[in-house]
């Protein structure tokens, strides 16, 4: 789901539509392969976006004019004038326009091939696992879910369906972050540290990510993804124990059900240790990985646009420029390309699970105060 101000939602009506309808080491812009004989001249996969809210409208929809292999043709909403209104300005035909109750329906329309699902956490399992038993392919916002046992069950469905599930981690597919896995691997000396940092001040209290039930947490479960997932790709590896601290301001309206920040600590099995921050109280966003000959560190790490990499050896400081792309035109053609080679995504929903397993792990142990093991 979406994690900082610049991703912010607005979901007007989701609860009547909830009501109704109840890292790999390297990681490379993927290319494209030759057409296949009897394919269709320049194929594009089909998407739906189910839920308008800002970040569909914002930063989805304009997507799509960037992507190669990736069209957009469906709209599920709970608001169908404003539905009528997007698909008006982008060109999606009415007769592709579903809401939570006739969602199901999808199953019968040729002209989607996958659903991008862009709504609250804990809407995510459900229209993922009625997407998946419709036919559909499923692309769905982080957090994959509220529970690992949620993810295991969309990953089950998605497997007995036969159909690809990949997670929109944006990041794995953004030139500054790849360049700074290469470097965190090998371009300043062995890896000893992951420095990772990621808040944002949130706004109205009455907002869904601050009521529990429905974002499962608090800023851990929303910007604080960012930071496990960037001592988990920087590392390129699965941590194997866990420290934690939580603090909320008191008397702070917004944090009545759920944290506002929490420090945390990983060990990986290589010996890397991650110091991790994700706080809604604050804005800042950074990830450093300091090795023995150096360091290099992406400040704002996180942002749609304006990413800057800074790299530390043998006493000077540089900061390459690199192209920048629409990361999330960049996703959603990557995951295209694997409906189209028939490939696996670089962020299955496997990456999500492991996500939910260690963030859980981490709950666990701000509560318990101790450290918590990790399965290998």
């Amino acid at each position: 789901m979406s994690n900082a101000p610049w991703e912010r939602l607005s979901r007007r009506k989701f609860l009547e539509a909830s009501g109704a309808g109840l890292v790999t080491s390297r990681l490379a812009v993927p290319t494209v392969r030759a057409q296949g004989p009897g394919e269709p001249s320049g194929r594009k996969i089909r998407y739906a976006l189910v839920g308008l809210g800002r970040l569909a409208i914002g930063q989805l929809m304009p997507a799509f004019a960037s992507c190669k292999h990736s069209t957009l043709a469906a709209f599920v909403s709970g608001d169908r004038d404003k539905a009528l209104k997007y698909a008006a300005e982008y060109g999606v035909d009415p007769k592709n326009i579903y809401n939570y109750d006739n969602y199901d329906t999808i199953r019968d329309n040729p002209e989607v091939d996958v659903i991008y699902i862009v709504l609250p956490n804990f809407m995510h399992a459900e229209y993922t696992i009625r997407g998946a038993q419709a036919g559909k392919h499923i692309l769905c916002e982080k957090p994959m879910a509220n529970t690992p046992d949620d993810c295991r069950e969309m990953i089950a469905t998605c497997r007995k369906a036969n159909r690809k599930l990949m997670i929109g981690y944006r990041l794995h597919y953004e030139p500054y972050t790849q360049r700074l896995i290469e470097l965190a691997q090998g371009g300043v000396g062995q890896l000893k540290v992951v420095d990772a940092s990621a808040a944002f001040n949130i706004g109205d209290p009455n907002q869904w990510r601050l009521r529990r039930k429905e974002a499962g947490g608090g800023s851990l479960m929303d910007i604080g993804i960012y930071a496990l997932q960037a001592a988990r790709y920087l590392t390129g590896e699965e941590p194997s124990e866990v420290n934690a601290m939580e603090y909320s301001t008191a008397g702070d309206p917004r944090f009545k059900e759920v944290e506002e920040t929490i420090n945390f600590q990983l060990r990986f099995p290589s010996g890397v240790l991650a110091n991790c921050v994700s706080s809604y109280g604050v804005s800042y966003n950074r990830f450093r990985a300091i090795g023995d000959e150096g360091w290099a560190e992406l400040e704002p790490a996180s942002a749609y646009h304006g990413l800057h990499l800074r790299v530390s050896r043998e006493k000077s400081v540089d900061e390459p420029e690199l192209p920048a792309i629409d990361q999330f035109a960049a996703e959603m053609d990557h995951f295209s390309e694997c409906i189209l080679n028939d490939t696996e995504p670089k962020t299955p929903g496997d990456e999500g699970l492991r996500d939910l397993v260690a963030m859980m792990a981490i709950y666990e142990a701000a509560k318990a105060q101790k450290t918590v093991t990790l399965a290998a």
